[in-house]
């Protein structure tokens, strides 16, 4: 049975302009740098806000519990007066899209935008899990939301701050079971409207992962994005003081602002980041609960994936 969202959706989707692709996930698996990429294309309009969430939380009153997640209510879009209003800007652009990593996971998504957009295309990219649970700790860390200060006592309670419903943000080890997320879409739209792509084809060669997306889309596939920006970098503050001068609301931040060049801030930003080393005897016993999982997403996706296994 479909979930539907509002009854007009499926006959305003074309007159409104709404999505026809969408980059559903996984979340530390460079969404961000493909959002940030994609939105530079004459041809392209991305929504101005990455992950609106409304295909996954259309109508709902959100109330989550855990450390900061109130931010949630603040950035998502749950009706669709609000949602067609993302793609007001739309004038040219033929590849209408938006980027969301929730849509992969939450398990209602796929039905719905098959429902209401059958012809869109998805791209999916998919990050070694352990890795991808690890970068998910560490940006909370970076945000002040996580105060566990150990990844293995974080995994332990996630069942815990599940059950208490912290947003879906907190489930570090449970997103990183790709095969039922992906086969989600493989089951509702035909495999010529889906591409798989992996973290590590972004690090290595970000430009022909580039043009692969824009020939699936349809649009000029010899424009040069600028890479020299990597959005959304996770990472312990060294010096906490100075992380929160640049990236939370304060007086100084403001005066400061004006005067250093984005890419300045977000340079020196990264740089007061640091990623500790995995514990390598965690991340073997990781990688063992996940073994079965990525075998199995290696034969549905037909990529190798055995450098993910231990």
């Amino acid at each position: 049975m479909v979930t539907t969202l509002s009854p007009h959706l499926s006959t305003t989707a074309q007159a409104n302009r709404l999505p026809n692709f969408f980059i559903v996930g996984a979340a530390k698996a460079g969404t961000t740098a493909l959002h940030h990429y994609l939105q530079q294309h004459p041809a392209i309009y991305m929504t101005p806000g990455k992950e609106t969430n409304f295909f996954a939380y259309e109508g709902q009153q959100l109330n989550f519990r855990g450390p900061g997640d109130e931010a949630v209510a603040d950035f998502s879009i749950t009706n669709l007066a609000d949602y067609q209003a993302q793609f007001q800007g739309v004038t040219t652009e033929t590849a209408i899209g938006e980027a969301c990593p929730l849509y992969l996971y939450d398990r209602q998504v796929a039905q719905r935008i098959q429902h209401h957009c059958p012809t869109a295309k998805i791209i999916i990219i998919l990050r070694e899990p352990v890795a991808r649970a690890y970068a998910n700790y560490l940006h909370l860390v970076r945000d002040g939301r996580e105060t566990t200060l150990d990844f293995a006592q974080a995994l332990a309670q996630e069942p815990e701050r599940t059950e208490a419903n912290w947003e879906w943000f907190w489930h570090y080890q449970q997103a990183g079971y790709y095969t039922e997320q992906v086969q989600r879409y493989y089951d509702l739209f035909p495999a010529n409207q889906i591409r798989v792509y992996l973290y590590e084809d972004l690090r290595r060669d970000a430009q022909g992962l580039m043009q692969d997306i824009f020939t699936f889309l349809g649009v000029d596939a010899q424009f040069m994005p600028d890479f020299s920006e990597r959005p959304n970098k996770s990472g312990m503050p060294k010096n906490p003081w100075l992380h929160g001068l640049l990236t939370k609301p304060n007086v100084l931040k403001t005066l400061v602002k004006p005067l250093l060049p984005q890419k300045l801030r977000q340079s020196i930003q990264h740089s007061n980041l640091t990623t500790p080393p995995l514990d390598p005897v965690l991340k073997q016993q990781l990688q063992t609960q996940y073994r079965e999982d990525i075998l199995a997403c290696q034969e549905l996706i037909k990529r190798d994936l055995t450098s993910w296994l231990p």
